[in-house]
């Protein structure tokens, strides 16, 4: 049984590689016009099939990953869950240190290369995070930023399956960061999808409030998980330097 399970899940790789080149390949033609319709904007000129993708995500979601997470807040200890939070995002601020010098942000790499040496050697592997209890900030990075800070335009608004919101800037570098991810590099591959798993409901679990206030409040939740993210991208790439350089370009006119 294990055999088996471990052959379906090294096969799984490949194909998921051809999947993404295929999801890459259709959000480039899309993006050319060919998906445009009425409810298309300027920002977001897929519109029509990033909310067909985004309802896809929220049943999933919906079936599988909320109900994990949910059981996952009520029977692990809350001591137990800020480990692993810990832990993984001690994992990422090894590569956000990288992209930080590739920003020529010096005390940002700095302080995130010295909070990864911190917590991996006296945070039990990043478990416990005494980085923060020694005032040493974490600045999240990742290869879209960076291209960001580079003058690559973010292009147009993409809701990718099962990941969410994304740019086609921040979905080309998607691959990269996976790439620059520990967890992928974890074998055997049973053990590498396990961790994966954990990850996502941990994330899931962190925003089950927020969630619940979203699908409660009354308005259009496409358009406010679009326009938030949206935002927040800007101000981490331009972190005061004014807007994007295709901002103006992908702004709203109406």
């Amino acid at each position: 049984m294990k055999t088996s399970f471990s052959r379906a899940a090294a096969g799984f790789r490949p194909r998921a590689r051809v999947f993404g080149a295929a999801v890459l390949l259709g959000v480039s033609l899309l993006a050319s016009g060919c998906a445009s319709g009425p409810r298309a904007t300027a920002r977001d000129p897929l519109e029509p099939l990033n909310r067909k993708v985004a309802q896809f995500n929220d049943g999933a979601d919906a079936a599988v990953l909320k109900p994990l997470a949910t059981a996952y807040r009520e029977v692990t200890p809350a001591m137990v869950r800020t480990g692993v939070s810990n832990f993984f995002g001690n994992l990422r601020d090894l590569w956000s240190s990288v992209n930080s010098a590739l920003q020529f942000k010096g005390q940002n790499a700095a302080e995130n290369f010295m909070r990864f040496n911190v917590n991996t050697f006296f945070g039990l592997g990043g478990i416990l995070d005494v980085a923060s209890e020694l005032n040493i900030d974490r600045h999240r990075e990742d290869f879209g930023q960076t291209l960001g800070r580079w003058g690559v335009p973010a292009g147009p608004y993409v809701v990718l399956p099962l990941l969410g919101p994304s740019t086609l800037r921040d979905t080309f570098a998607l691959s990269l960061d996976s790439r620059a991810d520990p967890v992928s590099r974890i074998d055997p591959t049973s053990s590498r999808y396990a961790v994966y798993t954990l990850r996502a409901v941990d994330v899931r679990s962190n925003l089950l409030r927020a969630s619940s206030v979203l699908d409660g409040a009354a308005l259009d939740k496409y358009t406010f998980v679009r326009d938030v993210y949206l935002q927040r991208r800007r101000a981490e790439i331009s972190e005061g330097r004014g807007q994007e350089p295709d901002d103006e370009r992908y702004d709203d006119k109406q």
